[in-house]
């Protein structure tokens, strides 16, 4: 077996699960917003808190999730965690009030939590250290093809059938990325007797702060992208807003292809740079270019700027610590994503309420440029100090 070699036989199976299951998880991105205006009869402010519930449970999962795969092993907590994330979405059958949805937005986030944390965990180990970047970069590309897909299956969906089919058409498709998993080799892990014995420290990682940190401040403008572009869109009278996220995609996709390879060979510092600028500059152009132009060039840029700093913030923090180590990093960068993510819903809720969209993306903008700011000054020389 050529140990170097990224596309193997469990790589590609692990990856199209996961992709199964991204599709699912996408379904929702554009449509949960009109399930909770319409069925539930909720505002905007209400929006961002019901959707804000699953990221907030995520994060609350992440921490002891990487110390059960860094303790139990990879395997047995990926599958059970992606088979209760399957399941739950029939249960959105019965979401008959707010109280109900955010119950289960919150349960469903918790599941969530478990199997990305546990699933990015398991292919490090199967990616050779010398191309993790690469590797990574391609392993995202599942999340980049279902953001691309996934909300314009979900809407397509919505608009000819009903939430009723949304929701079990997610189901299925999550299910079967299940199966694949089922088929996948998953390298032999062997805990270490400090990674077994259960300590709140364990939880995070220590070095990998820093640059979660980091990240959380920048994504905070993705979760308000995430929830109001659609609404947005028709705001500014594009016809069809789902297919922000098929421009936004091409420009995640292009970005993981080079980027990761990019990052192999001259490290994390230039390419993250380009990164954060593109966001810098991408949010403001989607608030004051109120048209078509203006919402496609944003989406581009925004997709080559998100789908270059993740990965690369991804890689940092795997960079810096031992395999019996990894589930505690990856689980404190995610933790750090889904806070950002969250408050991001929150605040772009509670602002697009008060100074409209458009407003609060500009002010996205502005949060971007200080996460660049901290990545230069900070986030670089944690890197450099805490390499292995």
């Amino acid at each position: 077996m050529n140990r170097n070699k990224i596309l193997t036989r469990d790589f590609i199976l692990l990856g199209l699960g996961y992709l199964l299951m991204a599709i699912a998880f996408y379904f929702l991105i554009p449509t949960l917003p009109f399930f909770v205006e319409h069925e539930l009869k909720a505002d905007k402010s209400i929006i961002g808190l019901v959707i804000s519930c699953y990221t907030i449970a995520a994060l609350i999962m992440r921490p002891f999730t990487g110390f059960a795969v860094d303790s139990l092993g990879r395997k047995g907590i990926y599958l059970i965690s992606f088979i209760l994330f399957s399941i739950f979405f029939n249960l959105y059958l019965f979401a008959y009030s707010v109280a109900i949805m955010v119950l289960l937005r919150f349960t469903h986030g918790l599941a969530w939590g478990a199997t990305s944390t546990a699933g990015t965990t398991a292919v490090v180990d199967i990616i050779p250290p010398e191309k993790r970047g690469e590797g990574i970069g391609y392993w995202g590309l599942a999340m980049t093809i279902a953001m691309a897909i996934g909300p314009l299956l979900g809407m397509s969906i919505l608009n000819n059938y009903s939430f009723h089919t949304l929701f079990i058409t997610a189901s299925i498709s999550s299910s079967i990325g299940v199966l694949l998993t089922l088929f996948v080799r998953f390298p032999k892990y062997k805990p270490t007797t400090e990674s077994k014995t259960f300590q709140w420290k364990n939880l995070i990682e220590k070095k990998s702060i820093p640059i979660a940190l980091n990240l959380l401040i920048i994504m905070i403008s993705y979760g308000g992208l995430l929830t109001f572009i659609s609404m947005y869109g028709q705001e500014i009278g594009i016809e069809n807003p789902g297919s922000f996220f098929v421009v936004y995609a091409a420009g995640i996709f292009l970005a993981r292809v080079v980027a990761g390879k990019i990052y192999d060979r001259h490290g994390p510092k230039l390419i993250t740079i380009i990164g954060i600028t593109l966001l810098c500059i991408g949010f403001p152009m989607l608030g004051l270019m109120q048209n078509a132009a203006g919402f496609y060039c944003a989406s581009i840029l925004l997709g080559l700027g998100n789908g270059i700093v993740f990965p690369s913030y991804q890689v940092m923090v795997n960079d810096m610590v031992p395999p019996d180590r990894r589930g505690a990093a990856n689980s404190t960068l995610f933790t750090a994503l889904d806070m950002g993510i969250g408050i991001g819903m929150i605040l772009v809720g509670a602002l697009a309420e008060s100074i409209t969209i458009a407003n609060a993306y500009i002010i996205s903008g502005g949060l971007c440029f200080t996460g660049l700011l901290l990545f230069i000054t900070i986030s670089m020389r944690q890197y450099n100090k805490h390499k292995i």
